[in-house]
């Protein structure tokens, strides 16, 4: 029986080793994890991530060919096959601070492949690594090798989280890079018989090493450039009465073009989209490419300018100020149908509503309060090293924030709404009886243009939606810079 390992049991580990046991049983399959927290949430009924589906895959296979574990060096040594799922977080001290990825997790994960490995080994990079990560990787294991080959291959990760389970089942395509030698592509092809057991091969695309670490680079900032392309639209929509909808649905039907990723938004976030640019662009500025380097910056640039706006528009839209006012968030997470806060743009308008003073009420249906507390306590990019590593807060909001169960109670006595989840179930909430608990004038800010806003206006709503024509209210009173 093939055994296979990853290390990290994430967002990208658990799901994907959880599809590979359900659609390989022949197959072992381990997910380690040095955290034994998240292992024995695993291994209950309350998973550590929210994805739907994942808790019935997980389920059908748990204690039968899949396994959670934090004896990760058993584990290790056991496997045939070795995913490494380890956090990649950007530098935030040193050479390339600010951009550049931060290996010393998979170092760490490499050296102890290394120790531990008594047979040979193919390790897979399943975390977005920089280009020519494998030739660091592979310099470590076999200058500690003592006899054992490995063979290094990258394998990077695109589904998408709300529809994880989907994507693995129906990838778009996998991507496998391996090295060009003869034990490189017999690696490759082992991996390739794993995926093949349910992806049809002609999806199993197979590259060099290079293209497939740049490959998850390339795809992530196109998709990212896509929606700050839409949202730099969005503000000249705002401008001229155009309706961004309608811009995009012209554009979307171009064939060339296609309708995907062009929603207009208060942003992107994601564990992925920001720190991928930044690591490409610093990529870029060490091959020197700086024209290259800062065509990718801007991408980053309008992303962090839609934010500021969206923050701004509020701010005037409520007499230039909102010291003191009670605004409800609704949703935290950065898309729907995940738990998953990491860049997700709430922080940024949390942080810059509470640096105006205001009072927030947040309201997600799958983020936890601990969760929220230290996401706006924390200095940026340290959400993505290990829970148990991130920096004790030095800044605490717990008197301007309140955390709540249920969206009526977040907007009981609000000045004004912040809609900044597209969660379906916001869209069939009460707003009738919303707006009569509310402060008059009652503001509703759609930062993911998902309301009803003739209907909101009717029962007598202030309604600034992304991109749209604006209210007369707010053309009266400009977002100021």
């Amino acid at each position: 029986m093939v055994k296979i390992c990853c290390i990290g049991a994430g967002y990208v580990g658990g799901p994907t080793m959880a599809m590979i046991a359900l659609k390989c049983p022949k197959v072992e399959v381990a997910v380690v994890d040095i955290s034994v927290q998240r292992i024995n949430a695993w291994n209950s009924d309350s998973l550590p991530i929210y994805e739907p589906g994942l808790y019935e895959v997980v389920k059908q296979c748990r204690g039968i060919n899949l396994f959670f574990s934090a004896d990760v060096e058993k584990h290790v040594s056991e496997a045939d096959i070795i995913f490494v799922s380890v956090n990649t977080p950007t530098k935030t001290r040193g050479l390339g601070a600010g951009k550049a990825a931060d290996l010393t997790y998979w170092e760490s994960a490499a050296r102890m492949i290394a120790d531990v490995a008594k047979s040979n080994k193919i390790v897979v990079e399943k975390s977005t690594v920089p280009v020519k990560t494998a030739e660091a990787i592979e310099k470590i294991l076999t200058h500690n090798a003592k006899g054992i080959n490995f063979q290094i291959l990258s394998n990077p990760e695109f589904l998408a989280e709300g529809t994880a389970i989907s994507d693995l089942l129906n990838p778009d395509r996998v991507l496998i890079g391996g090295r060009e030698t003869p034990e490189g592509k017999k690696a490759v092809q082992a991996l390739k018989d794993v995926y093949a057991q349910w992806v049809p091969t002609d999806r199993i695309l197979c590259t060099n090493l290079w293209s497939a670490e740049l490959s998850k680079l390339a795809a992530n900032a196109f998709l990212a450039q896509r929606i700050s392309s839409v949202n730099a639209m969005s503000a000249l929509c705002e401008a001229t009465g155009a309706d961004v909808s309608q811009v995009s649905h012209a554009i979307g039907t171009d064939s060339r073009i296609g309708p995907k990723f062009m929603n207009a938004s208060v942003g992107f976030g994601g564990s992925c989209f920001q720190k991928d640019i930044l690591n490409l662009v610093y990529i870029c500025e060490c091959n020197g490419l700086p024209e290259v380097a800062n065509y990718w910056k801007q991408v980053i640039k309008v992303n962090d300018y839609q934010k500021t706006r969206f923050v701004n528009r509020v701010v005037s839209s409520m007499f230039n100020t909102v010291s003191g006012k009670k605004i409800a968030i609704l949703g935290f997470a950065f898309k729907k149908d995940t738990g998953d806060t990491r860049e997700t743009p709430a922080i940024d308008v949390c942080k810059g509503l509470l640096g105006d003073k205001a009072r927030l009420s947040i309201f997600d249906p799958q983020v936890p309060e601990e969760q929220i507390m230290r996401d706006l306590s924390m200095n940026k990019f340290d959400w993505d090293h290990p829970v148990h590593l991130q920096p004790t807060s030095s800044n605490p909001v717990q008197q301007e924030v309140g955390v709540v169960f249920d969206a009526y109670e977040a907007t009981k006595d609000a000045h004004g709404i912040c809609v900044l989840t597209e969660w379906d179930e916001f869209r069939k909430l009460d707003f009738q009886k919303i707006y009569n608990n509310m402060q008059k004038p009652a503001f509703v800010f759609d930062g993911r243009n998902i309301m009803d806003v003739e209907k909101l206006r009717e029962i007598g709503f202030i309604v600034y939606s992304i991109g749209k024509p604006l209210d007369p209210w707010l053309k009266d009173m400009p977002a100021v810079a």
